[in-house]
């Protein structure tokens, strides 16, 4: 029987806010076995968790992240974007799926992974992102399990695979048909694929053969592999 991994995408942002500790505890506790959450740098160099670059949108305060310290942050926001390590320690011993947002440099790369290996988290974190950022953290850290996100039908080159070495191909779930999984799992990879959010999208995927699915709806990905059979 084919395993479905169900990952939760920034948590659980239907239920509170995207990025939060208690978006990531209440994902868990509605069944993922893995929750997505992006990271970027404040100016300091601490690796926090939000996925725009500024925090306008989520904490209405129009200040870019990248010109605040954490100490900073942490005021504007009364502590509520959380660091790296908090996350990781606030998430047990289960998977999370860090993705690498915006401009990703070789010191947001070595900075994360740092905070990664510090927190004793090495074998339970998976690192996604475009060829760029996963090629930096193949050379940060030449063990990391890489889901390579790919955003065109056409497939990586056989050169960069060998370079990034993907463990999975990572794919807008839009993009995903039952041929296109068939030719990734030829070619040795696992597929993810985010964001699908209705049961309809899900089980077309889950019926095309994909390996793992990033939701919003957590709840509704994991009703839908209860019922079908699929548990990890």
């Amino acid at each position: 029987m084919q395993t479905l991994t169900a990952v939760a995408h920034r948590g659980d942002p239907y239920r509170f806010r995207e990025n939060t500790l208690d978006s990531l505890r209440s994902a868990l506790d509605q069944g993922a076995d893995a929750v997505e959450i992006d990271v970027r740098l404040t100016r300091d160099g601490v690796p926090v968790l939000l996925h725009d670059d500024t925090l306008r949108r989520l904490w209405d305060v129009d200040r870019p992240l990248r010109a605040l310290s954490a100490d900073e942050l942490r005021g504007l926001t009364a502590g509520g974007v959380p660091t790296l390590a908090q996350a990781l320690a606030a998430t047990g011993d289960s998977r999370v799926m860090v993705d690498l947002c915006g401009r990703v440099d070789r010191r947001t790369v070595e900075r994360t992974v740092d905070v990664v290996r510090q927190s004793g988290a090495g074998d339970r974190v998976y690192w996604s992102a475009g060829a760029e950022a996963m090629l930096a953290v193949r050379a940060a850290d030449p063990a990391a399990e890489i889901a390579l996100t790919w955003t065109t039908l056409a497939p990586p080159r056989p050169a960069l695979l060998a370079a990034v070495r993907p463990r999975w191909l990572n794919y807008r779930f839009s993009l995903v048909g039952r041929e296109l999984a068939a030719r990734i799992h030829r070619d040795g990879c696992l597929l993810s694929v985010w964001t699908p959010d209705t049961r309809r999208s899900m089980r077309r995927l889950v019926d095309a053969g994909v390996d793992s699915i990033t939701t919003n709806r957590i709840d509704v990905l994991h009703a839908l592999r209860s019922e079908q059979g699929r548990r990890p």
